[in-house]
């Protein structure tokens, strides 16, 4: 099958590569051109395991360009590209209006599906992306084009696995043609379909993620209160987590959530809620604990170290979760925006993300590996659950003061040692 994927992001990447593994011809287009130079490479422009050895050893089935026409020569067209927030956190459609417009101006003769990969609120499929390809083609959707809403459950830094070996596979189908036509394309990954209207499947993948956030925000609110109490937040929530009913996924205690996916999308139904004269109070306080969280770290810190001013600080994991470079609302950025508020001297250190925070904070020192960042600090904040940071020379630092906020390390004897919430 010939398949178009328009923007070549996270999503866009990782969708068209894994089906070109699965023997589909991929073109992706995207308005980038040193993105698709790079794919044209062979050298993937995102960071993402597993991704470079699947995007060489299909090489013979995948091409990028900038150039839309090459839509018409597609069977599939996935449109992935961002869903960014808007500064009152309602969702910003301007790119898949973009696309939706490219769409339209391309492919206008033979039938075509179209899917929509992107992250949209409930109701955009049907009132505004059928609408507007509507109007420019002149053509009815589900006779003379197809479309379906297909969301994503995609973890960055596992993307490909959960691809392969999906939970389920959503589709939302606005026609029987699409339907089928979807149905065979992931026939091959062998996992469960649900098969339900667009606006549902866009339910859906807010859904999801709105859930986990609130696993997320809730055992962090458990566990700042197990602390106060003496009591160790792991050993409550693994009890916790064995209830079939519940499970022990996102109930790990720490700084909190980010990415691209958690806060902009639990910030999106708390505005759509607010436009519909509905108050999600629920979901207000999972962010409003989100963005408390990282800060306590601020005070665990101060409690032993003192005024910050003048004080080598060192961060390490600058990332919003191990096994990515991505550093959308990584947690670590309020928790340096606060240090250099305070005037601390800040040595940073992350595998991957170092790079991308320079974009945001010139004025830190990063080091090339934790020792050098540790070397002479008096206090040390751990903002990423990276392996590598579960067993640290501390002996390092002028005075032994960790501050956890991932669970991570291990050896604790010798240290003056606060987890967040444990």
């Amino acid at each position: 099958m010939k398949i178009c994927i328009i923007g070549a992001g996270y999503v866009g990447m990782v969708t068209g590569v894994c089906f070109a593994d699965g023997g589909n011809d991929v073109t992706f287009v995207d308005i980038d051109g040193e993105k698709v130079d790079k794919i044209n490479r062979l050298s993937p422009p995102i960071y993402e395991d597993g991704l470079g050895e699947m995007l060489n050893r299909n090489s013979s089935r995948i091409r990028a360009t900038t150039e839309y026409e090459v839509m018409a020569e597609a069977d599939v067209i996935f449109l992935c590209v961002g869903t960014p927030s808007n500064e009152d956190g309602s969702i910003n459609l301007s790119y898949v209006r973009e696309a939706v417009r490219n769409i339209g101006r391309y492919v206008r003769d033979e039938w075509k599906l179209i899917v929509i990969k992107s992250t949209v609120l409930p109701g955009t499929t049907e009132g505004i992306v059928i609408p507007l390809l509507e109007k420019l083609t002149g053509k009815k959707a589900g006779r003379d084009f197809g479309i379906s809403m297909n969301p994503e459950f995609l973890r960055e830094g596992k993307a490909i696995y959960d691809f392969k070996h999906p939970d389920r596979i959503v589709i939302g189908a606005y026609d029987k043609k699409s339907r089928e036509l979807l149905t065979m394309l992931y026939e091959p990954f062998g996992a469960p379909l649900f098969v339900t209207t667009p606006t549902a499947a866009e339910m859906v993948k807010y859904s999801s993620n709105a859930l986990l956030a609130t696993k997320i925000s809730f055992a962090n609110e458990v566990g700042n209160f197990c602390k106060k109490l003496g009591v160790d937040i792991y050993e409550v929530m693994k009890a916790v987590g064995m209830d079939h009913r519940i499970s022990s996924y996102f109930l790990n205690s720490g700084a909190g959530f980010g990415g691209s996916c958690f806060p902009k999308d639990v910030r999106a139904i708390i505005a759509a809620g607010n436009e519909m004269g509905y108050d999600m109070r629920l979901l207000r306080s999972v962010m409003e604990v989100n963005e408390e969280q990282p800060l306590r770290m601020i005070g665990l810190l101060e409690k032993h170290v003192g005024m910050l001013e003048g004080k080598r600080i060192a961060v390490l994991g600058l990332s919003f979760k191990a096994e990515t470079d991505d550093i959308r609302e990584s947690r670590s950025i309020p928790v340096i925006k606060k240090l250099v508020e305070e005037h601390a001297i800040i040595s940073a250190y992350d595998p991957l993300a170092m790079e991308n925070m320079k974009e945001i904070f010139e004025n830190v020192e990063y080091c090339k590996s934790a020792d050098d960042a540790l070397r002479n600090a008096d206090g040390c904040l751990i903002m990423t659950d990276w392996t590598e940071f579960s067993h640290l020379n501390f002996g390092l630092m002028k005075k032994p003061v960790v501050i956890d906020g991932r669970h991570i390390v291990e050896e604790r004897e010798g240290l003056i040692y606060e987890g967040i919430c444990w």
